[in-house]
C-alpha cells in the first residue's frame, strides 16, 4: 500500500479535509494563500470567543465544500481552467483557515468551556505552515515552499547518452524489477539531483517558518507541528521515541535476514555486517522492501491462491470490487453507502479524458456525499485498497453530526489507520467467507505471507519517524545548513540501517528528494498509523471472539467489533485522542507489542534464520 497524504484540499497548512489519497505522483498541490496578521489588543471574552468559532465554524465548511467540488472536478476533467478555479477555491479556505488559526491566539489566556477551548487549540493547531505576519515575508515563505513542490513535481532525471528522462514513477519501476546493480544506482542517483536546486533557498524557508510559528507562540514550527497531539510536545517526541524502542527488535531481525539475502545476490556489494545500501531494496526510499519479496521469500511460501486470478475468474468488475469492500462494513452492522455514492464516484478510468487515477475517500459535503475516485484493476491489490478507502468513508460519515471542526479523526494516525485495519481483516479466513477460496491454507505457509506484509509494514517503520525527526532538528538549530545532509544520513543509519550506495556530501539535499519534505507535509501520522492499526486489529478481533493467530484474524461479520468500533469513530475528534484510543482498546496509551504479537511466528523464524550471522549494524 502506497504511502497517503492526508488530505488534497488544504496540504500546506491544515490537514483536515475532505480528501484522503495516495500519494500522488505529481503534486498538484497549489501555494497557500497570504493570511492576513492577527488581531491586535487584549485577551477576548468567552462570549467572543463563542461567536468567534460560530464564525469560523461556518465560513469554514462553505469554503472546505466548495474546495471539495471544485478538487472534484479537476481531479476527474483535468484541464488547465479546472485547475485554475481548484487552484482559487483552495486558497480561499487556506487563507481563511490561516486567519482564524493567527486570530484564536487571542485566547489563549481565557477561561472557556472545554468543547469550546479544544475548537481553539484544534483551529491554532491546524496550521503546519504559519507565515510571519509581516506580508512581504508571508509572500515570501508562500513563493519558497511552492517552488520547492514545484521543483519536486517537475523532476525528471535524463541518464547520460539516452533521449530520454526518467520521472519518478519510471524510476520507481525500475527500482521495483531490476536487478542490475549498476542501473539501480544510476537512477537512484539520478533522483537525488532533482533537489539539489532546494538546497540555497531552505534555510530560509526555515527562518520563515519559525518566525511564523513563534507569532503563535510555538518556540519554533517542529514545535508547532508536536503541539496537535493532546501532548505537550516534547512528551510527544518521547513517546515516538518508546514506540519505537518497543518494536525495534523485531525490526533489527528483519533487516539482518534481508541483508544476507541481497548478499547472496549481490556479493560483497552488500556488507555481512553493517548498513544496508539504500538503493538495493526496491524503493527510493528504502521505506517499503515489498518489491525485493522475490529475492528473499522463503521456500515453499505459495499460500495456494492467487486473489488477482479468482477475482478475474470470477468476471469481476469494478462496481462489484467496490460492492465487496461495501459488504464488509454492513457485515459489521453499518449502513449501506448512499445511493449518491455510486452515482458520483469514479471506479474506471474514463476513455474520453484525463483524470487523476490515485485512489482517494472523499466527503465533499462534510455530512453524507462520500465518494472514492480511483481506476479500478481486477487485482488483489487493488481489492485491498478499497477496503482501506471505504474505511476512510465510513469514519467520516461517523462524525459527520459534530461541529464542523470536530469532524476529522481522533488525531492524523488515525484516519489512515483505520483503513489500514480494515485491511489487515483481509485474510484467507475472510476469503473463504466470500467463496473465493475452498478453505485457508494450513500454518506451514503463514510464513511467506507474513514476510510479505512486514516487508510493506515494518520496513516503513523507522522511516515514517525518521522524515520529522530530521526537519524537528532543522527547525530547532540543532541541524544547520551546514549539515544537512549529514545529518539526514546519519538518522537514515540510526533508524533504518540503510546507507548511501557511496558517500554523499553537502553539495547535495537529499531530504528534498522526498515529496513530504519538498511540499512542506508532516511524516510523523503515517508513523503513528501503522502502530494504530495492529492495535486497533488485536482489539477488534478479541471483541469479535478470534482465537486463532492475530495475522488470522478477521472481524468480518463480527457485530460486537463493529458496535465498538462505530462508537469510537463517532467520536471524531471532538475528545482528545487518548479518550478515543480508551474507546475502541480499553487502553489510553498507544502500544507497539501489537506489531510484535501480529508478526510473532515470523520473528521465531527469522530468529532461526539469523542464527549464528551478526545483526544489527
Amino acid at each position: 500500500m502506497k504511502r497517503r497524504v492526508g488530505s488534497l484540499i488544504v496540504t500546506l497548512l491544515i490537514t483536515a479535509g475532505a480528501a484522503f489519497a495516495a500519494e500522488p505522483a505529481v503534486p498538484r498541490e497549489k501555494p497557500a494563500a497570504r493570511p492576513r496578521p492577527a488581531a491586535a489588543g487584549k485577551a477576548g471574552t468567552a462570549a467572543e470567543a463563542q461567536a468567534f468559532i460560530a464564525e469560523a465554524e461556518t465560513s469554514l465548511l462553505a469554503l472546505a465544500n466548495e474546495a471539495s467540488r471544485a478538487g472534484w472536478v479537476q481531479a476527474t476533467y483535468i484541464t488547465d481552467d479546472t485547475e485554475i478555479l481548484a487552484a482559487r477555491a483552495n486558497e480561499r479556505v487556506i487563507g481563511a483557515s490561516a486567519e482564524f488559526a493567527k486570530k484564536a491566539a487571542r485566547y489563549d489566556g481565557t477561561r472557556l468551556p472545554e468543547d469550546l477551548a479544544r475548537k481553539i487549540r484544534l483551529l491554532k493547531n491546524s496550521l503546519t505552515l504559519a507565515a510571519p505576519a509581516n506580508p512581504k515575508e508571508s509572500e515570501e515563505l508562500t513563493r519558497l515552499v511552492a517552488s520547492f513542490e514545484g521543483t519536486y513535481g517537475k523532476g525528471k532525471y535524463c541518464p547520460n547518452g539516452t533521449d530520454k528522462c526518467l520521472d519518478l514513477e519510471d524510476i520507481s519501476r525500475i527500482l521495483a524489477s531490476s536487478r542490475d546493480p549498476k542501473q539501480i544506482e544510476d537512477v537512484w542517483r539520478g533522483w537525488h539531483t532533482i533537489s539539489v536546486p532546494m538546497r540555497k533557498n531552505f534555510a530560509r524557508y526555515v527562518e520563515l517558518a519559525n518566525k511564523g510559528a513563534r507569532e503563535l507562540g510555538f518556540a519554533d514550527t517542529g514545535a508547532m507541528w508536536r503541539s496537535k497531539y493532546d501532548m505537550p510536545p516534547a512528551d510527544f517526541a518521547r513517546e515516538l521515541d518508546r514506540l519505537w524502542d518497543q518494536v525495534r527488535p523485531l525490526y533489527v531481525s528483519l533487516h539482518a535476514y534481508v541483508r544476507a539475502k541481497l548478499r547472496e545476490k549481490y556479493g560483497d556489494a552488500v556488507p555481512a555486517s553493517g548498513p544496508i545500501p539504500a538503493h538495493l531494496l526496491g524503493n527510493m526510499w528504502a521505506q517499503d522492501w515489498s518489491n525485493i519479496y522475490p529475492l528473499v521469500a522463503p521456500k515453499n511460501a505459495d499460500p495456494g491462491y492467487d486473489l488477482t486470478a479468482i477475482l478475474k475468474g470470477r468476471k469481476t468488475d469494478a462496481l462489484q470490487m467496490v460492492r465487496y469492500g461495501e459488504g464488509f462494513f454492513t457485515s459489521l452492522g453499518f449502513a449501506a453507502l448512499p445511493k449518491t455514492f455510486w452515482e458520483r464516484s469514479l471506479f474506471t478510468k474514463p476513455r474520453d479524458r484525463e483524470v487523476v487515477c490515485h485512489a482517494s475517500a472523499w466527503d465533499v459535503d462534510n455530512v453524507n456525499d462520500l465518494r472514492i475516485k480511483m481506476c479500478i484493476d481486477i487485482t488483489a491489490e487493488d481489492f485491498s485498497t478499497i477496503h482501506h478507502e471505504l474505511g476512510h468513508n465510513f469514519y467520516q460519515r461517523a462524525y459527520n453530526q459534530k461541529p464542523y471542526l470536530f469532524r476529522d479523526s481522533a488525531n492524523d494516525g488515525f484516519h489512515e489507520a483505520i483503513g489500514d485495519t480494515i485491511a489487515l481483516s483481509i485474510t484467507p479466513e475472510y476469503l473463504v467467507k466470500l467463496g473465493f477460496i475452498d478453505k485457508a491454507p494450513d500454518a506451514s505457509k503463514d510464513i511467506g505471507l507474513l514476510l510479505s506484509r512486514a516487508l510493506e509494514k515494518l520496513s516503513f517503520l523507522p522511516f515514517g519517524l525518521l522524515i520529522d525527526q530530521w526537519r524537528w532538528k532543522v527547525f530547532s538549530g540543532e541541524v544547520t545548513p551546514e549539515n544537512y545532509n549529514r545529518a539526514w544520513w546519519e538518522l537514515r543509519l540510526k533508524y533504518q540501517g540503510v546507507a548511501p550506495p557511496s558517500p554523499r556530501t553537502e553539495a547535495e539535499f537529499d531530504p528534498g528528494a522526498k515529496y513530504h519534505v519538498a511540499a512542506n507535509v508532516p511524516y510523523t501520522r503515517y508513523f503513528l498509523a501503522d502502530i494504530l492499526q495492529f492495535q486497533f486489529h488485536r482489539a477488534l478481533s478479541k471483541i469479535a471472539g478470534c482465537d486463532a493467530p492475530l495475522h488470522r484474524c478477521s472481524i468480518y461479520g463480527s457485530r460486537p467489533a463493529g458496535e465498538r468500533l462505530a462508537k469510537m469513530l463517532a467520536m471524531g475528534q471532538s475528545r482528545a485522542w487518548p479518550d478515543a484510543l480508551d474507546e475502541l482498546t480499553g487502553q489510553r496509551q498507544m502500544d507497539a507489542t501489537a506489531i510484535r504479537d501480529y508478526f510473532a511466528p515470523l520473528q521465531k523464524w527469522l530468529d532461526e534464520q539469523n542464527a549464528g550471522k551478526p545483526t544489527g549494524w
